[in-house]
């Protein structure tokens, strides 16, 4: 029996196309740091679905997911959501790390050193 599909749905192929046109300036700041393997030889999606949820980043090797969180994260209604999204992603045997969006214009070196903290295996 085959496993089942949970990364890159073909129903949220649309949805994905259209977050990756429309970077907020964060995602787009820290993209700027993560693609082409630049973040110690790490492989980063940007905007990658898992089941039903579209990931800020997703760094395959490491099943590490990185969100980025705005304005519209801070209330009770959407903290109700990402955690509840957090403990199925982490059911699913991914590790998932959030940062403030601030954080990445104040302080990308802390950023990128907590990302890395992460690694498993040093490249």
């Amino acid at each position: 029996m085959e496993p089942k599909k949970i990364h890159s749905l073909p129903t949220l192929k649309e949805k994905r196309t259209t977050l990756r046109k429309t970077l907020t300036p964060a995602e787009a700041r820290l993209w700027s740091e993560l693609k082409n393997s630049q973040h110690q030889n790490r492989k980063f999606i940007r905007q990658h679905s898992i089941e039903k949820y579209i990931v800020d980043f997703y760094c395959p090797g490491e099943k590490l997911i990185v969100e980025l969180d705005g304005q519209v994260h801070f209330n009770d209604e959407a903290f109700e959501y990402d955690t509840r999204r957090t403990k199925r992603l982490n059911e699913l045997g991914f590790k998932v790390i959030r940062f403030e969006n601030k954080f990445v214009f104040q302080q990308l070196e802390w950023v990128l050193s907590e990302i890395a903290s992460h690694f498993k295996n040093e490249t």
